[in-house]
């Protein structure tokens, strides 16, 4: 495995994290796909074996089960300096209550304190806003922020999906009151979706952001026939059909994939992957893996690099796409 620098800092990532919402108990938190902590176990083991590195998931996964089950493997298989553990705030953790969610002082503080419990670890590497919360001042956020970075707590701080002119306001807050910066975006970017070369890439390279794409298979949409609802995600996630279909082209896109992946002999995932990876904002995509061949794919991609005449093929079909987020 060859490691990257992420952005702009100093710290070592492999070029894939592993995206830690597919590991999980099925039944909390509303995501009956994920996997119980035996094969959520498994596939953590064949990440660090590969040399991954690089671990991304949230509080709100699976009802906090997700930071408990990577914690207690990490904990097992890992040296904890070896890795860089990532989780989220934002979502609500305590429904109907008040401040149980979202991202004001008293509830950062809070769920941070949580997350590190349930991962088993006195502090995250990367600690991000799930999404941005309108309902509190950017300040306070910011603010908040730095101070648990000042603490120890958290080593570096990242964001998610939110607009281009929000995330660069931050920037400049940030640095005007000589807080913490942001160091990641986190966002949502695949052939399906080509949205963020509008205005969020183009400004994570200019200030040194790495980028770490969520969602670079098109929640799987990219790897099989688009009428193929054969998976155990693809008839009970909601938010993918919220995500995809919703253009003409799509559908042709996922030809396009499929015909640049016959031709190469390679699955279409790795296809998939490489076009997200030659972007030179991104870090590293962020992979969900429910089967060993899937973290095999995404590890192969790594090595497979598309010609100018593949890339015209991928993304010929484009056409705008509405903000989904």
């Amino acid at each position: 495995m060859k490691y990257v620098k992420l952005g702009s800092t100093g710290l070592d990532v492999s070029p894939i994290a592993l995206g830690c919402m597919t590991y999980g108990e099925p039944s909390r938190g509303g995501q009956p796909w994920s996997l119980p902590e035996d094969a959520s176990r498994a596939g953590i083991k064949q990440a660090l074996d590969a040399g991954i590195n690089f671990f991304d998931t949230a509080n709100v996964y699976s009802a906090g089960s997700s930071e408990e089950i990577v914690g207690r493997a990490l904990n097992d298989f890992a040296d904890r300096d070896d890795v860089v553990i990532a989780t989220k705030v934002h979502g609500t953790m305590r429904p109907g209550r008040p401040n149980g969610g979202g991202l004001s002082r008293k509830a950062i503080l809070a769920e941070l304190d949580a997350s590190l419990t349930r991962l088993g670890t006195d502090y995250v590497d990367l600690y991000q806003i799930h999404r941005l919360d309108r309902s509190v001042p950017l300040e306070e956020i910011l603010e908040t922020l730095d101070s648990v970075v000042r603490a120890g707590k958290v080593r570096y701080l990242g964001a998610s999906s939110m607009a281009a002119w929000e995330f660069s306001k931050a920037l400049h807050l940030q640095k005007a009151n000589g807080w913490a910066r942001f160091v990641t975006m986190q966002n949502h970017y695949n052939l399906l979706n080509r949205e963020e070369e509008r205005e969020m890439l183009p400004l994570c390279l200019d200030e040194g952001i790495g980028v770490i794409p969520w969602s670079p298979l098109a929640r799987g949409r990219l790897t099989r026939d688009w009428d193929d609802a054969s998976t155990n995600r693809s008839g009970g996630d909601a938010r993918s059909q919220s995500l995809y279909g919703q253009n003409s082209s799509d559908p042709e896109i996922v030809d396009a994939v499929a015909s640049v992946a016959a031709d190469r002999g390679v699955p279409r995932a790795q296809v998939a992957l490489a076009w997200v990876s030659k972007h030179p904002a991104v870090s590293a995509p962020i992979i969900g893996a429910t089967k060993p061949e899937h973290l095999d794919d995404a590890i192969a991609s790594l090595d497979l690099d598309l010609t100018d005449e593949e890339i015209v093929r991928l993304e010929a079909p484009y056409t705008p796409h509405g903000i989904a987020i």
